[in-house]
């Protein structure tokens, strides 16, 4: 790619700004930062509109912005099946997600596993809650970085040897510095910047090249018919409905999605929220059908753009967009909001798992007597490692093994369900139930993923019918069948009544209480 010097300043001119404003974050509704409630949740003070930001940034990422229209690019369609689950998800979240807020709130509680510990009474079903959190974490942070090195390769700046990755190292170190001095704080900041920016770009990108083109009429009729519709078939209509089901069943379980939600400052902010946040389910739309307009702009005829973004795929396809049809200033203003939407998230991915490690493995496993200085310490330094572990993810392996290992945090996070959803309802499932169903399907749907190339659809044979279905799907009801079953048999046995947990505690409206 061509070396774009006016691109570059203005990307380099806003990452300053959020690098500022980072720091800056600290002293933001101040709280001692050497308390893990304070650096990893904020101290669960923010109100309706920091926490929309939040969550925005949380779960629309730089890789969804470059991947969901590169998948609309390169197979049609099928990319759509991003904007129902994220529409299915918000009642789910309305209804439910209020009780695991006050519970955590009347009991201190930091994790999705800190409930699952107190709830159960089971140290080693929240270790595989926790383990399963921070596996389905890490490589979700390095995708970040795939955007990233997208935007940086737009803007023609190719360094050779190791070189290559000094972008991507001093865009985490400084992520990583100013994680570690203001916590939850600076990413909640940051991602005003951030999802402001974005819109603007979106907004900007759906009325600009359609009016360029004429019209959206000549958008779509240079899409080819095939992309333009789901094949007519009844695996096409299985497929596409499970990978929205098990997309939306798995999208709050992350860990980064539990700390923006326990970061509120009330169950009602949760709610509200849940009302608003469907706004960027239309941008999610509106992004996705950028990759239509890399189509008929002719960004695949392009050789020069081609070229220069070969090794990433499709993933090529927004930012080629974006350089032919925007000036240079608004190309890295664009390569910017794509930027710091991968510093967002990753932030906040990797405060989580922070929080998940100290909590219930170093705190659990490793020094139970640990002060809470210590305990915030720790979180501080897991955080830098898991940042430098994500980097080196992508710099060690191949960038579809990134990619495919994304597709396994999702089938892994979703095995959480019956234990953190159920558990907000009823204690009736049985702890060692649970972990053996949790451990049939991590090794169900790794096997199955790993079975067809992690692809994300595993065909089934039930009666002579062949469905193709996610992966998450079936290896989540695999998961509640054993659960279920062995839950019959151990209760008969010596049914567990262990739980700190009372039914007041899942109507608390604000306060912090004690707890673990």
């Amino acid at each position: 790619m061509p070396f774009n010097p006016t691109a570059l300043v203005v990307f380099v001119l806003f990452f300053a700004l959020v690098t500022f404003i980072g720091f800056a974050a600290a002293n933001w509704r101040k709280g001692d930062l050497d308390l893990l409630h304070e650096w990893g949740l904020a101290g669960g003070r923010f109100g309706t509109l920091i926490t929309w930001f939040l969550l925005g940034g949380d779960l629309y990422t730089a890789y969804t912005f470059v991947a969901v229209p590169a998948l609309a690019f390169g197979a049609g369609a099928i990319a759509f099946f991003a904007v129902p689950y994220t529409i299915v998800i918000y009642p789910f979240v309305f209804v439910v997600f209020p009780r695991l807020w006050s519970v955590a709130r009347a009991r201190g509680y930091i994790t999705a596993a800190d409930f699952v510990r107190g709830r159960y009474g089971d140290r080693w079903l929240a270790l595989a809650i926790a383990v399963t959190g921070i596996l389905a974490t890490l490589p979700y942070i390095a995708l970040q970085l795939v955007g990233l090195e997208v935007v940086i390769a737009a803007m023609g700046v190719q360094l050779a040897g190791f070189l290559f990755y000094l972008p991507l190292i001093i865009s985490f170190a400084i992520l990583a510095a100013f994680d570690y001095f203001s916590g939850l704080r600076a990413p909640a900041a940051i991602a005003i910047i951030k999802d402001l920016m974005i819109y603007i770009t979106v907004f900007a990108a759906v009325f600009i090249i359609p009016a360029e083109l004429g019209g959206w009429s000549k958008v779509f009729a240079a899409v080819p018919q095939q992309q333009l519709l789901l094949a007519d078939n009844f695996g096409a209509y299985t497929g596409y409905a499970t990978l929205f089901l098990g997309s939306a069943m798995a999208l709050f379980l992350y860990p980064h999605s539990v700390t923006g939600v326990l970061s509120s400052s009330s169950r009602h902010v949760i709610r509200r929220n849940a009302a608003l946040l469907p706004a960027y389910s239309f941008l999610l739309g509106l992004i996705a059908l950028l990759g239509f307009m890399a189509i008929a702009v002719g960004v695949k005829g392009m050789p020069t753009y081609a070229a220069g973004f070969q090794e990433y795929g499709n993933n090529f396809a927004v930012p080629a967009l974006i350089l032919q049809v925007f000036p240079p200033w608004f190309a890295g203003f664009a390569f910017a909001s794509i930027g710091i939407g991968a510093l967002v998230p990753a932030a906040i991915m990797s405060i989580a798992a922070a929080n998940l490690f100290t909590r219930n493995v170093y705190r659990e496993f490793i020094n139970p007597n640990c002060s809470p200085r210590t305990e915030a310490k720790t979180a501080k330094l897991t955080s830098l490692a898991a940042k430098v572990g994500a980097l080196l993810f992508i710099m060690l392996l191949r960038k579809e093994y990134a990619i495919n290992m994304q597709l396994l945090g999702g089938i892994w996070i979703i095995q959480t369900f019956p234990t953190i959803i159920f558990g907000l309802y009823t204690r009736w499932l049985n702890p060692r139930a649970l972990l053996l169903g949790w451990a049939a399907g991590m090794i169900c749907g790794t096997w199955m993923a790993y079975s067809v190339n992690f692809t994300p659809l595993f065909r089934l044979e039930i009666f002579g019918t062949v469905i193709p279905a996610y992966i998450a799907v079936w290896s989540v009801l695999l998961n509640f069948a054993v659960a279920i079953v062995l839950t019959f048999v151990f209760n008969t046995m010596a049914r567990s009544e262990t739980d700190e947990t009372l039914p007041g505690d899942y109507a608390v409206e604000t306060g912090i209480g004690g707890g673990h």
